[in-house]
């Protein structure tokens, strides 16, 4: 598809990706060919046809409400910490950073991140590096087998987004394991999310406008809706739930990574339901310490890149200290030491 259909949709496609998780190399490269149109001209999609069970997704569902449902000085226990795991509190984010609204206002949410996992011991938690450290899980007594319903997600959602990995490789003319050596230690970031309904009010949002920092994120949502995807006219297209899907879309280090080639989708939750939202977006990023510089197929011959290459790690580090009220906080402490 051509520049004069980007963001020109009125609905978010649906794509079966069995064919990724079989050997049938026609059935892949026709697999990735679509996926290389829909992240080229509208940069979400439904991924179905995977071979997650919807049980595994419904219990991190569960698991999700029953933590929520936790007293407040319970959640605060697992209060966020320097390394970007734990509890984040009801209206803990402004998106400061949105290049598609000015947003002054917190998000209308709570959370509680759970990234890959980092020993202790590992020399990147001793070193201290930034986000290598051990998750915080709750007290396996008030929420029994919390911590390995996670667990077992994680490992499924990865193995997709893998997958994803590959077609995207492939949709791009590359060998499949190309990309591969960037995800190695892939930075990984599984967010539970609780919206409250929330009130009619202007500049309110459960997720105000925004486009991901990442690579891709892989979410799944609950029956509720409230997810709005911004088109070239400027309307905001709804991606209800669809079941056994997950909603992918394009983060901004893959549109930069493409030369713009992909295009990273504004989107935004509007929670008007009268009812409570759950949520759990998956987001599958490369390692924090490898280079990211736009692929030489996606720029034009003669070209210059659009961007300078950049250290993901960098990249990312300044987002989340600009978008998290308990960073801004920790870095003016630090500033004013």
């Amino acid at each position: 598809m051509g520049e004069r259909e980007r963001g020109d949709f009125s609905e978010i496609p649906i794509l079966d990706v069995s064919a990724l998780y079989g050997t049938d190399r026609g059935a892949i490269g026709a697999t990735a060919a679509t996926l290389r149109r829909y992240l080229e001209t509208i940069g979400f999609l439904y991924v179905v046809g995977h071979p997650i069970p919807r049980a595994d997704v419904e219990a991190v569902r569960e698991a999700s409400k029953r933590f929520f449902a936790l007293p407040e000085e319970e959640k605060l226990k697992l209060k966020i910490d320097r390394n970007f795991r734990g509890y984040l509190p009801f209206a803990g984010s402004t998106i400061v950073t949105s290049s598609v609204a000015t947003v002054s206002k917190p998000n209308q949410s709570e959370s509680i991140f759970f990234m890959h996992e980092v020993g202790e011991d590992d020399p990147r938690a001793l070193a201290e590096k930034p986000l290598q450290g051990p998750n915080q899980w709750p007290d396996e007594a008030a929420l029994n087998g919390f911590r390995q319903t996670i667990e077992r997600y994680v490992d499924e959602m990865g193995t997709l987004a893998r997958k994803m990995v590959r077609a995207i490789a492939l949709s791009l003319g590359l060998p499949a394991g190309s990309l591969d050596r960037y995800f190695e230690q892939p930075t990984t970031f599984l967010r539970l999310l609780h919206y409250p309904t929330q009130p009619q009010e202007e500049g309110l949002f459960g997720s105000a406008p925004h486009t991901d920092y990442g690579f891709i994120t892989l979410l799944a949502q609950d029956d509720v809706g409230g997810l709005e995807v911004k088109n070239k006219a400027g309307e905001w297209v709804p991606a209800p739930p669809i079941p056994d899907s997950f909603v992918m879309n394009v983060g901004d280090i893959l549109a930069r990574w493409s030369n713009d080639q992909f295009v990273s989708t504004p989107h935004r939750v509007i929670n008007r339901s009268g009812r409570e939202r759950y949520s759990q977006p998956f987001f599958f990023d490369p390692s924090m310490d490898e280079t990211i510089e736009a692929l030489p197929v996606c720029v034009p011959a003669g070209a210059k890149p659009k961007y300078e290459p950049v250290l993901y790690g960098d990249y990312l580090m300044e987002r989340i200290d600009k978008n998290y009220h308990y960073r801004k906080k920790k870095a003016a402490e630090t500033a004013s030491a």
